[in-house]
């Protein structure tokens, strides 16, 4: 097995419609057909609730995270740091395309934050936790997942380059690539969080109803 065997085996890896499938088996619906019309765990946070879409989620994250492993298939990355990083990169982009353009749903898919957030945690798990804790407070706070998504995949390169420092450039290229990428792929959520008219996530709204009767 070969770089480009691998880096295909990743996208089809990333292709897998965790969304799309978990809203045609259980509720008979294409996910793709309601909320924002992504097959994403933001969209299925908002359309089918906070269970459905912790586990598309979960699953996002984890074709990620298992398409960098597939690094360590071939022997001359093993012991090679600096080459199985740059190689881990492509692997993880490859999943995240795949995510976005799937194969295996008409190549209409999702804006690939949890499977890129997999591949960082795959790469970089230090730098991943404090992106997650960037994202679990603003969830907490806001009940946003775009606004999460977007503040903790700014928060990413600044673990890269300035709290970690970490040495590698195609590395810390890719870092500052992330924080673009899900600003670039979130410009309508943006505008309807500038607008007011973004949806919150299912997540902690009986504590905002407190709130709200007092």
């Amino acid at each position: 097995m070969n770089e480009l065997a691998l880096v295909i085996l990743a996208y089809l890896l990333g292709s897998i419609p965790t969304a799309v499938w978990v809203s045609r088996s259980k509720f008979q619906i294409d996910i793709r057909d309601y909320g924002s019309g992504n097959a994403g765990a933001t969209n299925t946070f908002r359309v089918l609730g906070s269970k459905w879409g912790s586990f598309v989620m979960l699953i996002d994250m984890l074709k990620g995270l298992l398409a960098v492993k597939l690094a360590f298939l071939l022997p001359y990355y093993v012991d090679n740091d600096f080459a199985r990083t740059n190689f881990q990169i492509g692997l993880g982009l490859a999943a995240v395309v795949g995510h976005i353009y799937p194969i295996f749903a008409e190549f209409r898919g999702g804006k690939g934050v949890a499977t890129l957030f997999g591949l960082v945690l795959g790469i970089s798990p230090w730098s991943a936790l404090g992106s997650v804790g960037v994202f679990l407070m603003v969830l907490f706070l806001t009940r946003f997942v775009s606004l999460s998504s977007i503040l903790a995949s700014l928060a990413f390169p600044i673990f890269i380059l300035v709290i970690f420092n970490v040495d590698n450039e195609t590395y810390r290229v890719f870092a500052i690539a992330v924080a673009l990428l899900v600003i670039l792929t979130h410009q309508k959520n943006i505008t309807r969080l500038l607008r007011g008219s973004e949806s919150k996530a299912p997540i902690l709204k009986y504590r905002d109803r407190r709130r709200f009767r007092h």
